[in-house]
């Protein structure tokens, strides 16, 4: 039981962990509260659902999804529970990449070409940085390290 414990919430003093994941946490907390709650000049979670049924996932997956960026975004920003948020934000990231974006090449659609959307590599920034938050729990300043302090 300790070893699970240690696996959700263990993380070592790193500060560079403590700024990562605040910024993870309010891009995915905005994102995912523009999906669920229409905050942020987003739509809404019933817009949500009708766009990504469009794309062929299911509305259950839509609102798991939009669930997982905005809690999992919120979780990061104290700092509670982040391995198991950066495990669904780094599947959502995977899938947001697989389902959407990798059909557009690499990079953003910077020149608005119409017809064309944007490339993955705004989704492989988040990736890679939800990855580190997973292997490396949630640093400095957070509730997980209150709760099992590593490298003492």
């Amino acid at each position: 039981m300790d070893n699970l414990i240690q696996l959700v919430f263990g993380t070592f003093p790193s500060w560079s962990h403590l700024v990562v994941r605040l910024a993870l946490g309010i891009i995915f907390f905005a994102h995912g509260a523009q999906k669920t709650f229409g905050w942020f000049g987003g739509r809404g979670l019933s817009a949500t659902i009708t766009g990504f049924r469009q794309m062929g996932v299911p509305s259950v997956l839509t609102v798991l999804a939009a669930f997982t960026e905005c809690f999992g975004g919120l979780a990061m920003i104290p700092g509670f529970l982040v391995r198991p948020a950066a495990l669904g934000l780094v599947i959502v990231m995977l899938v947001a990449i697989v389902k959407v974006h990798a059909a557009n090449g690499f990079f953003l659609n910077f020149a608005m070409t119409p017809g064309k959307g944007h490339g993955f590599e705004f989704n492989f920034a988040l990736l890679a940085t939800a990855l580190s938050i997973l292997i490396g729990g949630a640093g400095a300043v957070s509730i997980d390290r209150l709760i099992v302090p590593l490298g003492e």
